[in-house]
Order: C-alpha cells, then structure tokens, then sequence
C-alpha cells in the first residue's frame, strides 16, 4: 500500500509541470528564489489570459535566454513589436495580481 501512494505522489509530481503552461513552467524550472510554486501557478494564470499560446512559447524563451528578451524590444520587425507590447501588458498585469 505504501509502494502505491509513493508511485501516485511521484505521478502527480510528475504529471504537474506537463499541465501547465509555457510560462508555469518555466517560472518553475528558473533558478530565481522567489520562483515558488504558487506565484509561478498565479504568473501562468495571468499568462493564459494575456498571452496567446504562441507567445507563451516565445516568452517562456526568455527565462533561459534573456538576451532574446532584449532583441525582441529592440527589434522593429512588426512581429516582435506585438509580442514584445502583448509581454509588456502581462507583465503589468501579472505584478498586478500575482504581487
């Protein structure tokens, strides 16, 4: 019985990450502190209600490369323009409602 609740509790830990979105995901895979379980579950909230999944997928890029960060703000390609106005808003937005 034991074996079993060991192998569900390792399931759900597994399982968790690959529910979440790009951003949750890589709040929580970041070696920042602060990074805790419930202010990156509220960061991925805020994401999936500001972000498209596409730009989910671009912005999560910057926690491990913020140098792509930086290249998307001083980028005039129109594209980068939009994403880089669609982070700006989720990243008022997420300190906002997240702290």
């Amino acid at each position: 019985m034991k074996a079993i609740f060991l192998w569900a509790v390792m399931f759900v830990m597994v399982a968790y990450p690959a529910q979440s979105n790009p951003i949750e995901r890589a709040c929580l895979q970041s070696d920042r502190a602060a990074a805790t379980r419930s202010l990156c579950n509220c960061i991925g909230q805020v994401a999936d209600r500001t972000l498209t999944q596409a730009q989910m997928r671009e912005g999560a890029r910057f926690f491990t490369d913020p140098q792509r960060a930086q290249d998307v703000r001083m980028s005039n390609r129109r594209s980068d323009e939009r994403m880089w106005d669609a982070w700006r808003a989720f990243g008022e937005r997420a300190e906002a409602t997240c702290g």
